[in-house]
């Protein structure tokens, strides 16, 4: 599960409150190295559940209302607020925005030495309404519109394009449930970069199917 500073225990590290921040529930950041060269030393990678489609609404403890404005790093209003997580929704348009989540990919590179990342949520990411109450067929207009959200794919392209400057060998894992086309195809080819797609649409299925379908 995710593993940067969160204040609330039951969302499961997912309302991130310190993105820089190992979570004080699992060590110092001094055990996470030692996890990671010890994993290192047995031929293994170590890829972490990155969130960076959303942020604990925290005020006191966290990037929201950081400069006393409901703005700061989010869309004023509803348009910064994502109501199934009640969470602040980042606006990947300000350039402070970008600048920040890129410098958090780069400092677990740089500084824990980790393989790769799985990007928590990007169907929030990727449109503009988040995915919420919105299903999807296949068909090309429900992704390419004025519902997708082009602030959030230019960060993608970058965040991609940052990663494997630093670490040509890196892993990136998109969570997503729509079925974005050319998610995984390379930046030059036209796509986001992403290595894989970690489709939830799929395990949601099957647990609505063991909980709702009888046995008989």
């Amino acid at each position: 599960m995710a593993i940067q500073e969160h204040s609330y225990y039951a969302s499961f590290g997912y309302h991130v409150t310190n993105f820089f921040a190992i979570s004080s529930r699992s060590g110092s950041p001094d055990d996470f190295k030692y996890l990671v060269n010890k994993a290192h030393s047995l031929g293994l990678r170590i890829i972490i559940d990155l969130v960076h489609s959303h942020a604990s609404n925290n005020v006191n403890d966290g990037v929201k209302d950081f400069d006393g404005t409901d703005c700061s790093y989010s869309h004023p209003g509803a348009r910064g607020h994502h109501s199934g997580w009640d969470s602040m929704l980042f606006d990947y348009s300000k350039y402070e925005v970008k600048r920040f989540l890129l410098a958090n990919l780069a400092w677990f590179l740089d500084e824990y030495k980790i393989d790769g990342f799985r990007f928590d949520a990007i169907t929030s990411i990727l449109y503009q309404h988040h995915g919420i109450g919105v299903g999807f067929t296949g068909n090309y207009a429900e992704y390419f519109g004025m519902q997708t959200d082009l602030d959030g794919i230019v960060y993608l392209l970058l965040a991609n394009d940052l990663i494997r400057q630093i670490n040509p060998d890196a892993i990136t894992v998109a969570e997503e449930v729509s079925g974005m086309p050319t998610l995984c195809r390379s930046i030059e080819d036209g796509g986001l970069g992403f290595d894989y797609r970690l489709s939830m649409f799929m395990p949601d299925m099957w647990i609505k199917m063991l909980k709702e379908t009888p046995d008989e």
